[in-house]
């Protein structure tokens, strides 16, 4: 069987600004595409680094859907913030949010994110079966 990557992309997350895909599937996981808080019309959501996580997990669990995944398929995920100190209350909306999933995950804060937002999040997934 040969190995072929294959593009995911669904409506209900914003479409990719960039020559990318939302998530590609290669070799059994899903590969998402950092997302961060556009709406699925690709509007961003205005409101502090709560209300950014809390879209960009709702992108990221539309991405999974649309792959077949959930929450409890995901292996790794990465987590970028302009602000450290906005980490425990983005952790608060992120264990609310995976519930009993425990994936491994990164932090790290960066000096700046694609149009001045806050959060962006980046996961793999094991797909099912």
């Amino acid at each position: 069987m040969p190995n072929t990557v294959k593009p995911i992309a669904t409506a209900d997350a914003p479409a990719a600004i960039g020559p990318y895909s939302q998530a590609t599937v290669a070799g059994g996981f899903l590969f998402t595409a950092g997302q961060i808080p556009l709406d699925a019309s690709g509007e961003l959501v205005p409101g502090d680094a709560v209300a950014q996580a809390t879209q960009v997990l709702a992108n990221l669990a539309a991405v999974l859907k649309a792959a077949g995944c959930g929450w409890g398929d995901v292996v790794k995920t990465t987590v970028f913030l302009t602000d450290m100190a906005d980490f425990p209350r983005v952790n608060e909306v992120y264990a609310a949010t995976l519930g009993a999933a425990r994936p491994a995950r990164s932090t790290v804060q960066v000096s700046a994110l694609p149009r001045g937002v806050n959060v962006e999040i980046e996961l793999v997934a094991k797909l099912p079966g």
